[in-house]
């Protein structure tokens, strides 16, 4: 009985984890470009539609364990999801530094670092994100705007630091990450997008509206 205890530990050790980031779910705090558009009601029940139904989604994959990675560190209030998971801060600094730190924090194992704010993300594109990873140092999930909406990492042998000096918010925020990587492997999971501004939401209108029309009828 000890022996399967301990052997069950080592597996959840090595478990891959999934880290969705996110901030504080209020009014006037996060989607402050897409709310000057849309307007601040609008925009945070977009936010918190995406964020619970990205959690409640992505936690209940047994394929992995799923961390809430939330800024500021007081906390995200009252969780507007019914699947508990494990939360942990995103300490400080950019958004470079703040993912070092999650990666480097990690137990052993893969890692892969999604955003809360990708109506079309789904399970199958994580899992083959880590899949990727069995042949590929990082992972990433390139942006139409020239960022990225997924970053994995293997970890071993080496755990790697390619987010310095990297321009975030920009259009050369992936191709400054993998000059970082100074020739060690990398893979591409789809392409998708994440929603700032209002043309991002016409773009992905029909994933966001399946969200909120769900989490208005339930």
């Amino acid at each position: 009985m000890a022996r399967g205890r301990r052997a069950k530990k080592r597996r959840t050790s090595f478990a891959p984890r999934l880290v969705i980031m996110a901030k504080r779910p209020v009014m006037g705090r996060v989607k402050r470009r897409l709310a000057q558009e849309i307007g601040d009601v609008a925009a945070i029940r977009f936010y918190r539609t995406c964020l619970s139904q990205t959690v409640r989604r992505l936690s209940r994959d047994p394929r992995w364990r799923t961390v809430l990675a939330v800024a500021p560190d007081v906390g995200i209030g009252t969780p507007c999801w019914a699947d508990p998971v494990e939360y942990v801060p995103q300490g400080t600094g950019d958004l470079g530094h703040r993912m070092q730190r999650l990666f480097d924090a990690a137990p052993p194992g893969p890692v892969v670092i999604v955003g809360a704010d990708i109506p079309a993300m789904r399970a199958r594109d994580v899992a083959a994100a880590f899949k990727l990873l069995g042949q590929a140092d990082m992972v990433f999930g390139p942006a139409p705007d020239g960022g990225y909406w997924l970053v994995g990492m293997k970890r071993c042998p080496r755990r790697l630091q390619p987010f310095l000096g990297v321009p975030w918010s920009s259009a050369e925020a992936l191709s400054a990450t993998l000059n970082n990587l100074a020739g060690a492997p990398s893979a591409f999971a789809p392409r998708l997008s994440d929603v700032d501004t209002v043309e991002d939401y016409g773009r992905e209108r029909t994933s966001a509206e399946r969200l909120v029309s769900r989490r208005t009828t339930h």
